[in-house]
């Protein structure tokens, strides 16, 4: 009997010990994971004009193929990459982190542009006037869209990494990563799932709803979602710059340059001294005001060199 209830003794130990580590993990991954927040609002900004032009029934098909396909990528693909070179080659980390902060300054910055400077998007496909089968035409769609996913991806998978806590054992690291993962890809396409069909079910409301207020809100949601989705991609925008130069003056100041960091720091310490009741939220946002201004400048410099924005003429024709 002694020996039964020490037995027990030591699964309620193991439990408890496994307990612990799931709330580790769980806990790590939100902390990691709230630090690509500019590549998860940019992924749930992007992924919806995916779906523009199909038939309502071919949306949430849609979507489920590039959120299985971004796990695919994520737990199958970069997972394992990433504890490669979290266990060879860490000294790497801050270059891919460097690159992926200068790409999203990139993208962020060539939005700006788009808007300062309209012109036409060749890349855009317009099922009405393209001379393809449905069929076809939704595997470019998805096609395009895991492409882009697969690059946004890489660069949360890499943010994450770098924001486990130093000394982490690999197997730690890498449940980190998995769970991460897949609560981002969750949240992101399920947050996507519900733009896309937001319109139709405010028709439906508007329609088919049997009180007056049902019906108002219908019509609200339908009025509303152009405006909502402009909001977001301003948002995924802004947070795209933001994250970009942050991820880029912490790059540069592991990797060989200290001084843009200890800069912007002093300044928004120096800010917030001045508002002592809310010197927290000051200095987060200066500081992001700051890498904004830092990742918008690199962005703008970086659309030149990479050669993707049309010239007029181009665009002319």
């Amino acid at each position: 009997m002694s020996g039964l209830l020490a037995l027990l003794d030591d699964v309620a130990a193991i439990a408890k010990v496994a307990s612990a580590s799931i709330d580790d993990i769980a806990s790590q991954a939100l902390k990691a994971g709230s630090k690509a927040a500019g590549a998860v609002i940019d992924d749930a900004a992007v992924t919806p004009k995916y779906v523009h032009g199909f038939q309502a029934a071919r949306e949430l098909p849609i979507v489920w193929k590039i959120a299985r396909a971004s796990m695919f990528n994520k737990i199958v693909i970069l997972l394992p990459i990433a504890m490669l070179l979290s266990t060879f080659a860490p000294w790497l980390i801050p270059y891919f982190l460097l690159l992926g902060g200068l790409y999203l300054c990139f993208e962020g910055a060539e939005k700006v542009y788009h808007w300062l400077v309209p012109h036409d998007d060749l890349s855009v496909i317009d099922p009405e006037t393209t001379p393809l089968d449905a069929t076809h035409l939704e595997e470019q769609r998805v096609k395009g869209a895991i492409k882009t996913d697969f690059i946004l991806s890489a660069e949360i998978m890499t943010i994450i990494l770098a924001n486990i806590d130093a000394g982490s054992e690999w197997w730690f690291e890498a449940m980190v990563l998995g769970f991460a993962g897949l609560l981002i890809t969750a949240a992101v396409y399920g947050a996507v799932a519900l733009i896309v069909k937001a319109d139709d079910v405010g028709l439906a409301m508007a329609t088919n709803g049997r009180l007056g207020a049902t019906r108002a809100a219908g019509r609200a949601i339908v009025k509303g979602m152009p405006g909502f989705m402009k909001a977001l991609t301003i948002v995924g925008t802004a947070a795209m710059i933001w994250v970009g130069g942050n991820i880029v003056v912490h790059a540069v100041g592991e990797i060989v340059w200290h001084a843009p960091y200890d800069l912007i720091h002093d300044i928004a310490v120096g800010a917030a001294a001045m508002v002592p009741a809310a010197a927290g939220f000051v200095e987060w946002l200066v500081t992001a005001v700051l890498d904004g201004i830092v990742g918008l400048i690199l962005g703008f410099i970086l659309i030149p060199l990479v050669g993707l924005v049309p010239s007029k003429d181009k665009s002319a024709h």
